[in-house]
């Protein structure tokens, strides 16, 4: 009996794997473009208005929604050795209109009103709707502040223009707790690397990948050349592990495609970078013609505990080992220019040999801040988290005993679902 719910569990994550369905080439808009999908285990909460009233959430994922100028507060209670991030994704309807300095701040205040950590992030550009993430902290050093254990007060805001689109965004809230270490011997930041100097292009042709709809299935990206296509107001989002001591570097190039109205797009292309915490770290774009080519290039300072302790997002966010998260969005003015969707290439390099953890008082990796040889054979694959996980129980199943054929079969349709989302938009 156990072998056969072992069976029907492991058949139900390979139907549920993300990214299985696509739309017909050339004939998407922003409404037929996919959602945003959401963690499995989210739970609804609502935020209320006051601190006082706020909800009280735990470790784990949320799902609720903001109106424009409105600010909601949950409950959130600390111990008082542990570095807490408390995230925010704002997603907007893709399409809908917003404008250059739309977007959501996010704060966590003690009692007394003392201001713990505190972000926003903006779209950067008119109607590039798109998911937006940012976090708040509480972190633990001598002589701090917000260090008692206690109730804390997490809220999200939400700032629109006047001619915004009105309607109330979706919202998924993620609440991590980060080990503090055995021992805190300095809070001084190191100096950001002067010169990003990136290596050589990867050598190899480009692999087949289709990046996620959000930070629940990015697609796993190891080193090497992907290949993708995006819609015009779509944004898809990708991961890549690195390792304590590591920087990655990714070239974007978006190759030319048939033109419907062969003009300059200005802002055609936005890259997002969120570490693992899901904070905001870097932001570039880049305009378009349907006949040329065009490049956005990133690259990360290495990860580095003391980098918390720095001011600016660019050193300061590469603060922890594990899953780096490049996000992709096509403005929807491209609609006006090309046909169909246009070809992404991801020259993607991870550069640095891997460094110890630092003294921990605790597991971060299981906490999701460190990089495993499952998450690098994942990224290596082109996976999403979903995927490796399905993957695994598929083999769990295999050598649980429940008999050659099935594990073939199972192993089967695992194959032929991935293989069908690697050939997606080729």
């Amino acid at each position: 009996m156990r072998s056969g719910l072992a069976v029907t569990a492991a058949l139900c994550a390979v139907a549920a794997l993300p990214g299985t369905a696509t739309a017909a080439e050339g004939t998407a808009g922003p409404a037929d473009l996919p959602a945003y999908r959401t963690a499995e285990d989210a739970r609804p909460v609502e935020g209320r208005e006051s601190s006082a009233e706020g909800p009280s959430i735990e470790p784990g994922v949320y799902t609720d929604d903001i109106a424009p100028g409105r600010r909601k507060y949950y409950g959130v209670r600390l111990d008082a050795k542990s570095n807490a991030w408390i995230s925010a994704v704002a997603l907007p309807e893709p399409g809908s209109a917003v404008a250059y300095g739309d977007g959501i701040k996010v704060g966590l205040k003690a009692p007394d009103g003392t201001t713990c950590g505190e972000s926003d992030v903006v779209f950067g550009d008119e109607n590039a709707a798109r998911p937006l993430a940012d976090y708040a902290w509480r972190l633990i050093k001598p002589d701090g502040y917000c260090q008692e254990e206690k109730v804390y007060h997490f809220y999200v805001e939400r700032e629109s223009d006047a001619g915004s689109d009105r309607s109330a965004w979706p919202v998924e809230i993620r609440f991590m707790l980060e080990p503090g270490l055995k021992s805190v011997t300095s809070t001084t930041p190191p100096e950001p690397q002067a010169t990003l100097t990136p290596p050589d292009p990867p050598a190899g042709e480009a692999r087949p990948i289709e990046g996620g709809t959000g930070f629940n299935d990015a697609a796993g990206m190891g080193e090497g050349n992907w290949k993708d296509r995006l819609r015009p107001g779509e944004t898809r989002f990708y991961q890549v592990p690195v390792d304590w001591g590591q920087q990655f570097f990714v070239d974007l190039e978006f190759g030319t495609t048939k033109a419907r109205d062969d003009k300059f797009v200005s802002g055609a292309f936005r890259v997002d970078v969120y570490n693992p915490a899901r904070g905001h770290v870097d932001s570039e774009s880049g305009s378009y013609r349907a006949s040329e080519s065009a490049e956005i290039s990133l690259a990360s300072q290495r990860v580095a505990f003391l980098n918390r302790y720095a001011p600016g997002a660019e050193l300061s966010g590469m603060r922890f080992a594990g899953w780096y998260y490049i996000a992709v969005h096509a403005h929807e003015d491209l609609a006006e220019s090309v046909t169909g969707s246009v070809p992404v290439v991801l020259r993607t390099s991870v550069e640095g040999v891997p460094k110890g953890a630092p003294d921990y008082d605790g597991n971060a990796a299981e906490a999701g801040f460190g990089v495993t040889d499952g998450d690098r054979e994942a990224a290596a694959r082109g996976l999403s988290e979903a995927e490796a996980r399905a993957g695994a129980t598929l083999r769990t199943v295999g050598w649980a005993g429940v008999g050659t054929g099935t594990a073939l079969l199972l192993g089967l349709g695992l194959w032929t679902v991935l293989a069908r989302r690697g050939a997606a938009r080729r």
